[in-house]
């Protein structure tokens, strides 16, 4: 329950997803069309625009216990298991050298095992290159997982949820397949590349859900493991063709982990009480801030 309005927050994922389609794509689908500098500006403007649409929902929503799940979603550091972070990390990190290992058998060289010199996408130089994947990790979080995941989540277990997450996440990448200089249009040399693309992403949502439930819905948990991914991603010298291999080798990764975690998946206690635990908190930190204000009037009017 909510102080300001007495009734549960009602999460709406449907205008949230429409609305940050429109004003990313506002920006992207423009940027296919401009030189690589203009280009840059634009899918910068519409990179941010998630996490500018998932705050503005939060911040409009009349519900104070969703500001404060936010608040603690991105600079709570308690909430974050470290440990299994790191363990996500080394799991992605073990995904990549199976996947070179197994390319092997189709031609692919050990030479993926190195790293590379430059990013995948240009116009922007090293540095730019480098904040643009740093900014891509934090922004894409506080957006998707600021209020998008949630907005699901309450409705359905989150094997449904990352299924459905994960296919409006890859989908959302669409107009940069146009724009030059991006790793998405460095793809279209060959079409199974693409598709290979929007298909990896879905079984990588399952991935990221399982981060950010082991953690108690941590934003900045989701972070860290974003961060380390893009930079394998882009730094560890895999072809586009080992790229698909590590696609399967992803989804089989992700079925052990739903296996695993069948409990985390597939229980629905938490459809609809998202918020409740918090919402207990705060009823019981103002009605301890209550009490406390009582017992001071009666002081005062003792001394009176």
């Amino acid at each position: 329950m909510d102080k300001k309005n007495g009734k549960k927050y009602k999460y709406r994922p449907v205008l949230f997803f429409a609305l940050t389609y429109l004003l990313t794509w506002i920006f992207w689908v423009p940027a296919a069309f401009v030189n690589e500098n203009a280009g840059a500006i634009l899918m910068l403007a519409g990179l941010i625009m998630p996490a500018v649409v998932s705050t503005i929902f939060v911040l409009v929503s009349g519900s104070d216990v969703l500001k404060k799940d936010l608040k603690n979603k991105i600079i709570g550091f308690y909430k974050v298991k470290w440990g299994n972070v790191i363990f996500a990390i080394f799991v992605f990190a073990a995904i990549v050298a199976c996947s070179i290992l197994l390319s092997l058998a189709f031609g692919q060289s050990l030479d993926q095992f190195s790293f590379t010199e430059d990013f995948s996408f240009t116009g922007v130089g090293f540095a730019g290159a480098f904040l643009a994947v740093t900014l891509a990790s934090v922004l894409e979080e506080i957006g998707w997982k600021g209020y998008c995941e949630d907005s699901i989540g309450n409705y359905m277990n989150w094997f449904w949820e990352s299924l459905l997450f994960g296919a409006i996440w890859s989908l959302w990448h669409f107009p940069l397949i146009f724009i030059k200089g991006t790793y998405q249009a460095g793809l279209m040399v060959n079409p199974l590349f693409v598709i290979n693309f929007f298909v990896s992403a879905i079984p990588m949502g399952y991935i990221i859900t399982w981060v950010y439930l082991a953690s108690d819905r941590s934003i900045l948990a989701c972070i860290v493991f974003h961060m380390a991914v893009n930079f394998i991603q882009e730094k560890i010298a895999m072809t586009p063709e080992t790229k698909c291999v590590e696609t399967i080798v992803v989804i089989i990764a992700t079925i052990i982990i739903v296996l695993i975690k069948k409990d985390m998946f597939f229980s629905n206690r938490h459809v609809g009480r998202l918020l409740d635990d918090l919402s207990d908190s705060q009823k019981e930190s103002e009605g301890k801030n209550e009490k406390r204000r009582k017992e001071k009037t009666r002081s005062l009017e003792d001394c009176v």
